[in-house]
């Protein structure tokens, strides 16, 4: 059986495991049908010294009880970035303090829901940097002294990046992915990598063949969603004050919605995807997944923008907004017209305790001052059928990654997993869907095309159709279930998959969406209201969504992981 942080740390001491200062796992045994047999590699019975490692060279106590000097009022759970900046500049707490109590946080909680792969052996250290930037006068930056979360497919120079995969266990990018370096020049602290589906490839949970499998944080029976599911427990359990995640089809906001989290998917050429792991490059979002709306718009703030190496920012060049945070406005839905997609709320198909919360949220809009078109009529099902194939790009958009790594590159293919079994059951089937692709030519340049998104017609089409629909009705934005079905249990996660609408408008259009916590289905299991924009309308976006949340105020800590003092 796998043994989790709490267990290690009993069984092998804290100080006597050896320091692994890098953050890199020891490469787990590979053996016959310990893959492919029973899809799940168990994450710690090759590596088990490895977080108690880490907590040691970080110098996390056994027994996690921070000091009683400094930071002994300020509270972990829920904690949001003002919060934190707040309390350490009025002197209530320190950087390292707060650093502190969210790895405690993980080394007492983290065996409840694996969210967590590996710590930053270099966390504290930084703390203590900001501190003394802090105490010296110095600039402080945006995210100044966040405890960041971020995704396993995210490039990090002193972190393994996996992708969810035991093919890339030994993985050490030589740099970090764009937004990771734009979140540590902002002051932000990383402290873990959080577990993903594999390769990215399963909507539904996730379960990687590096890490294991993550549980949803609300009910530990159920699944987190995937492939951003790490992250969404980690954040919704204050393992961190927020973190990133990514999007191809659903993401980051299936996830949010099953961890009762806010998070945003924006307009295709507005963030850069640059060092983070492709599963189709021509959808790929990556972004932020935090419990308020506020702090999404603070890290958005930092995160969007042009970077030259995403060829696809450059349509978004200029387009980013100086500060979302200034479109926070609690009676932001007052004078809005929103639709509701009908379309995507069927009621003989969504569970019925889903049904009644989206009708509430939406009683909630108009009581708000808004306009609710109702329904607000398109043919969703048409516009995909319209669109055409799916691209299998992955084995192109990862050669061209792995490429990116330079001669330290595990691999050169993708596909040699095949070959000596590196991979998980249920990753089995996709990637072989993707052996007949080719390995170095574009997908735009293969005998049967498959464009990229600007050049794409099926989905320029549906976009422009859908644009008109709103001008046409006059809408700011549309609303719509973010899931049609509560989280399915953890050992039926494929049987019991449905109603995820993430996947079928905002990613064929390119168009930004977030979701926003709307209540609880069976008193415990998240759901989530998403709004849709036009492209580059991610300040109404973040006004509607603010005005409902701090209307509404759903989000609530899970059960089970209660402050530690």
């Amino acid at each position: 059986m796998a043994l989790g942080i709490s267990a290690q740390l009993g069984k092998f001491g804290c100080m006597r495991a050896r320091s692994n200062t890098r953050g890199t796992p020891r490469r787990p045994r590979i053996t016959s049908g310990l893959y492919r047999k029973d899809g799940l590699h168990r994450k710690r019975h090759a590596i088990p010294a490895l977080l108690t490692a880490t907590l040691a060279t970080a110098g996390v106590a056994c027994n996690p009880e921070p000091g009683a000097e400094a930071g002994a009022a300020f509270r972990v759970v829920e904690a949001t970035i003002a919060d934190v900046q707040a309390a350490v500049r009025d002197g209530t707490t320190t950087c390292r303090d707060v650093v502190e109590r969210h790895l405690a946080r993980i080394a007492a909680y983290e065996d409840a829901i694996n969210a967590i792969t590996v710590l930053n052996p270099l966390a504290l250290e930084r703390a203590d940097r900001l501190d003394a930037a802090l105490a010296a006068g110095e600039a402080t930056g945006p995210l100044f002294c966040v405890p960041m979360l971020v995704k396993d497919n995210f490039d990090t120079h002193d972190m393994v990046t996996t992708g969810g995969s035991i093919a890339l266990a030994d993985n050490l990018p030589p740099d970090d992915a764009f937004m990771v370096r734009k979140i540590r020049e902002a002051g932000a602290v990383v402290i873990a990598k959080t577990n993903m589906a594999e390769w990215a490839f399963s909507p539904r949970q996730s379960v990687s063949s590096s890490f294991d499998t993550t549980r949803n944080a609300y009910a530990l029976d159920r699944v987190p969603a995937g492939s951003s599911g790490g992250t969404a427990s980690g954040v919704a359990a204050s393992f961190g004050v927020i973190g990133l995640g990514s999007d191809t089809g659903n993401s980051i906001r299936g996830p949010s919605s099953h961890l009762a989290l806010v998070g945003i998917r924006s307009t295709i050429g507005l963030t850069s995807r640059d060092g983070v792991i492709p599963l189709s490059f021509d959808r790929d979002i990556a972004g932020p997944m935090g419990r308020t709306v506020e702090d999404v718009a603070r890290v958005f703030n930092v995160v969007a923008g042009y970077d030259p190496a995403d060829p696809y920012t450059e349509a978004g060049r200029g387009r980013a907004e100086g500060d979302y945070t200034a479109f926070l406005d609690a009676d932001g839905a007052r004078g809005a017209r929103i639709g509701v997609l009908r379309a995507l709320a069927d009621p003989e198909e969504t569970d019925g305790e889903i049904f009644a919360l989206f009708e509430a949220a939406i009683d909630d809009v108009r009581a708000l001052g808004a306009e609710v078109i109702d329904p607000f009529d398109f043919d969703v099902a048409a516009e995909l059928e319209r669109e055409g194939m799916f691209c299998r790009r992955f084995r192109h958009d990862m050669w061209v990654y792995l490429q990116s790594l330079g001669p330290a590159a595990p691999m050169a293919d993708v596909l040699e997993v095949l070959e000596d079994g590196r991979y998980s059951d249920y990753a089995q089937a996709s990637l072989r869907r993707n052996k007949g692709a080719p390995l170095d030519v574009h997908p735009s340049d293969w005998d049967e095309p498959c464009p990229d998104y600007a050049e794409n017609e099926g989905r320029q089409a549906y976009l422009a159709s859908l644009v008109a629909a709103m001008d046409a009705a006059r809408v700011d934005a549309i609303l719509y279930p973010s899931w049609l079905c509560v989280p399915a249990h953890i050992d039926r996660g494929d049987e019991e998959y449905c109603g995820d609408n993430s996947q079928r408008v905002a990613p064929a259009t390119g168009m930004p969406a977030i979701t926003v916590p709307m209540g609880y289905a069976r008193g415990t299991l998240p759901a989530g209201l998403q709004i849709l924009a036009r492209p580059y309308d991610e300040g109404v976006l973040f006004r509607l969504a603010y005005g409902y949340e701090q209307a509404t105020q759903h989000r609530r800590p899970p059960d089970g992981f209660p402050e530690i003092r």
